[in-house]
């Protein structure tokens, strides 16, 4: 067992002992030992992983698949001390069933806070309402903050390095508290460890359907959708979306769906765009390997407007914060056989365009799709691709 865990447990326990093990004070004692021996100062973290590799006496070990991996570093029966290494990138949007505090042993990530507000509960575990942004910050190595269970505590990160790597301090459930929902903005909460085995095994087969080619998965995905309840309809909905617009079938499914459930179904439909939306940008992540890109990405996906990304940039970069943008785009455009793109915003064919043209172009419209400007930079074609991608929450057009 590591000598700086086993103090920082001994003293967390010490000291919620003296608060009679409320849960309310615990993120403050972990805030506070976390703090006063920040783990980023005290704990080698090549030597941890060598001991840990190759000494026996740790403490017990759970089968959680929460972490790349997660260690159990200290352990007692109302709380542990865990390090989480994070190699994909970015967790969902999330709460939790425990509370605590986290601290950044290595790497930096954007952190979100958000509140889910209006809530209308369809299942136990199905939910609709209105998730806002509260706020986003960087945190760098040594910052520590505290974990609030329940929806006081929504948030999600996203990992600008690789690894990144987490100490948290961690009650092991807060009764009252769960599920431990999972967010899907702007209107949906769900919880990601429901027992529907039947779905599953229905995404399944459909899956395979669509591995072969089926020719009558869209008549199957229509019938479903006429038949499921709410819950279990948008979850086959969003499951077969990407394969029922790419065969021409999405319209009609959509239809099916909405006429079925009514005005519920208009909260849901901005919600499956956005789906679409962060998961091209949670992939560009595995991509993109430079921090700074990383940094835009993670800003892209998880603030709400222009004027604050701006001003998240304006504090971590020196200079205009528009000039960083555009020396972003300009890093990061691509021209290949398939085309011209912009992260997720192709350059439009119809324009004929010779290709040695096009990123020039396409970043010539894009400072004038982030500034409002008049005359060439806003040509229509190439301003409604930004439009329908990531780069939309950039515009200062109408």
């Amino acid at each position: 067992m590591n000598d700086h865990f086993a103090d920082l447990g001994r003293r967390v326990l010490a000291r919620w002992k003296e608060e009679n093990f409320s849960l309310q004070a615990f993120p403050e004692i972990a805030r506070g030992a976390l703090e006063e021996t920040p783990p980023s100062d005290n704990v080698e973290l090549g030597e941890l992983i060598r001991d840990f590799l190759l000494q026996d006496e740790q403490p017990a070990q759970s089968s959680s698949g929460f972490g790349q991996p997660e260690l159990i570093v200290y352990e007692h029966p109302r709380f542990y001390i865990q390090v989480l290494f994070w190699l994909d990138g970015t967790t969902d949007i999330h709460q939790h069933e425990f509370s605590g505090a986290f601290h950044v042993l290595q790497g930096s990530s954007i952190h979100t806070h958000f509140e889910f507000e209006n809530v209308q509960p369809v299942t136990a575990h199905f939910r609709m309402g209105d998730l806002r942004w509260r706020e986003t910050r960087l945190l760098e190595q040594g910052c520590t903050v505290p974990i609030i269970s329940g929806t006081g505590g929504i948030h999600s990160l996203f990992h600008l390095e690789t690894p990144s790597v987490t100490v948290v301090v961690r009650t092991q459930t807060d009764p009252g508290t769960g599920p431990q929902f999972t967010y899907l903005p702007p209107h949906v909460g769900f919880d990601p460890v429901q027992d529907d085995a039947l779905t599953i095994r229905r995404k399944q087969l459909l899956d395979a359907l669509e591995q072969t080619d089926a020719p009558n998965y869209p008549d199957l995905v229509f019938a479903m959708l006429e038949e499921l309840d709410l819950e279990r309809g948008f979850f086959i909905l969003q499951h077969a979306m990407p394969h029922l617009r790419a065969v021409g079938a999405w319209e009609e499914a959509w239809e099916i769906f909405q006429q079925k459930h009514g005005a519920a179904a208009e909260l849901l439909e901005p919600t499956l765009e956005e789906i679409i939306r962060r998961d091209g940008l949670v992939a560009m992540r595995g991509s993109v390997e430079w921090v700074e890109h990383r940094f835009f990405l993670a800003l892209l996906l998880t603030v709400p407007g222009r004027e604050q990304i701006l001003e998240m940039i304006e504090g971590r970069f020196p200079g205009p914060p528009l000039e960083t943008v555009m020396r972003w785009a300009a890093e990061l455009v691509e021209v290949s056989e398939e085309g011209t793109w912009l992260l997720d915003a192709p350059f439009p064919e119809e324009l004929e365009v010779p290709e040695d043209e096009q990123a020039a172009r396409f970043l010539e419209a894009l400072r004038g799709f982030i500034t409002g400007a008049d005359g060439r930079e806003a040509e229509t074609e190439i301003i409604e691709s930004l439009r329908r991608s990531s780069w939309k929450v950039l515009s200062t057009l109408p």
